[in-house]
């Protein structure tokens, strides 16, 4: 369809999710809809990277009961994360002994992870696919800005790091919700250093990715019941609003953001709202799945939103680019 998108002939069932998260995340308006809420942020490991294989573990292997499934019924896991060669993902998926594919979007991936799975599925390449994103506060902190024995000082445009899991298994038997369309993102620069302002990073890429979709779809912000980003936090939200009126698109009304639901700003000192991989997974596995479930929403575009912040190349002057992902999922 368009330039960007594709249909699917066949209805891709969002079969079940799993949903754990952190103490931090539990204490938020959205902590009574995880299915874990860990309170010890190690998970019993001895560092943060060695926790957040355990967070992925946990909700990889929880996604696969909760959809009466085994293993080995799995055809495909697609997984990723923000440590470097996607270790969160890769130790955590290493003893289900399937055929993965590690998958990057920054905060985008699990994004591109359910496009891909339901690319799968549809394809009739698989009948079952997991899909999956963890993130953890304390890893991200230490490999992306500064090791957190500093005590570095937070700007007010900085975001928390979402420590979780989201997964979700997708199916060629099940009911709904369906992912039934999907838009794929291109990588969006428009110059932004500040590894502090993830929402003026992404916020582009998100513009660009819904202003594709709705021309590719012939569609208006009306069709949707919620548009739903992943990360752009408050900032990032006043960002795309405006970008997206001077494309002529009002999502004032529709637009909700998993950072900002997450967290509360007012009592949780997380600033400008969530991010991380996890933000935006373990808030559609948790809580909107719950309400597409309900039939509170029936329609929702769903776009995570990722900053491809690699530590090498910001060191080395480089802008920080960004891309988001569009996932129709429906009733």
């Amino acid at each position: 369809m368009g330039e960007q998108s594709a249909t699917f002939d066949f209805k891709v069932s969002v079969k079940s999710t799993a949903s754990i998260v952190g103490a931090k995340e539990g204490k938020g308006p959205l902590g009574k809809y995880f299915d874990i809420v860990m309170e010890d942020i190690l998970a019993g490991k001895e560092s943060w990277e060695k926790a957040e294989s355990e967070f992925a573990r946990l909700g990889l292997d929880l996604a696969v009961k909760k959809a009466e499934l085994k293993n080995e019924d799995i055809d495909y896991v697609l997984a990723g994360d923000l440590l470097s060669q996607s270790a969160g993902a890769t130790f955590g998926a290493l003893d289900m002994k399937r055929p993965f594919f590690g998958v990057f979007g920054a905060c985008s991936t699990i994004g591109e992870a359910l496009s891909l799975g339901a690319v799968l599925v549809d394809g009739g390449f698989a009948k079952n696919v997991l899909a999956g994103a963890s993130s953890h506060f304390c890893a991200a902190e230490k490999q992306f800005r500064f090791p957190l024995e500093l005590g570095t000082q937070r700007p007010p445009t900085s975001t928390w790091t979402v420590t979780g899991e989201g997964a979700a298994v997708l199916s060629r038997e099940g009911g709904p919700p369906y992912i039934t369309a999907i838009t794929t993102g291109r990588l969006v620069d428009m110059g932004v250093k500040d590894q502090n302002n993830m929402g003026a990073v992404m916020a582009p890429a998100a513009c660009d990715v819904i202003s594709a979709h709705f021309r590719d779809f012939g569609r208006t912000p009306d069709y949707y019941d919620a548009i739903i980003t992943g990360d752009l936090g408050y900032v990032g939200q006043e960002l795309l609003i405006r970008l997206l009126k001077n494309e002529g698109y009002d999502v004032s009304k529709k637009h909700r953001d998993c950072g900002i639901e997450i967290f509360d700003k007012n009592t949780q000192d997380t600033h400008s709202g969530g991010s991380g991989c996890a933000c935006a997974a373990a808030a559609f596995c948790g809580y909107f799945y719950n309400e597409l479930k309900c039939r509170k929403l029936n329609k929702i575009l769903f776009v995570p939103t990722g900053a491809i912040l690699n530590p090498t190349s910001f060191m080395q002057g480089e802008n920080i680019p960004s891309v988001a992902h569009a996932v129709v999922i429906e009733n």
